[in-house]
């Protein structure tokens, strides 16, 4: 399974790329999708909109996983990130590729055992996972990984593959 996963953003998107296969993960590509400052927002939604498209036509993903948006302090940039997320979640929508979302929370839990897990730890597990050299940079790259780690674990957890319910009635 080819797994997209995604840290979406307004200025910068991070993108991770892995391939699944039984309980094993392998980096595929990663990167990020930058903005440029000072352009209209719409510019900036149009972009990346469009190269995540590029990025699903080229790499086909069985699915694709982004998370969620968590509000810190500033509204502002959290609304903005939040229209970065919906073309995201349209362009994925538009190409027929299922789509995941977890929290921060979750993906961290995942990731690292520990939902409150610090960034640098996370960083940690995702190259220890992937069986790399170095924690793949940038940062917003790394996080998109733990995104698609995030799911190829809870796609291939027992619970998903009894359909979401390991409970039966006789």
């Amino acid at each position: 399974m080819i797994i997209l996963g995604i840290d979406p953003g307004i200025a910068t998107v991070g993108f991770g790329i892995i391939k699944a296969q039984g309980s094993g993960q392998s980096l595929v590509r990663c990167g990020v999708i930058r903005t440029e400052a000072g352009q209209r927002l719409s510019l900036r939604l149009k972009q990346i909109h469009s190269d995540v498209t590029e990025l699903i036509e080229a790499f086909r993903p069985d699915a694709i996983a982004v998370e969620e948006i968590f509000f810190n302090t500033n509204q502002t940039t959290g609304i903005s990130v939040a229209q970065g997320r919906g073309v995201i979640l349209l362009a994925g929508e538009q190409k027929g590729v299922p789509l995941f979302e977890y929290t921060p929370l979750q993906v961290k839990q995942t990731v690292t055992g520990y939902g409150r897990a610090e960034k640098r730890q996370v960083m940690e597990m995702v190259r220890r996972l992937l069986g790399l050299n170095v924690i793949p940079q940038p940062d917003d790259a790394a996080d998109a990984l733990a995104v698609a780690i995030c799911h190829a674990r809870a796609a291939t957890s027992l619970l998903s593959q009894l359909g979401g319910n390991v409970c039966s009635t006789i």
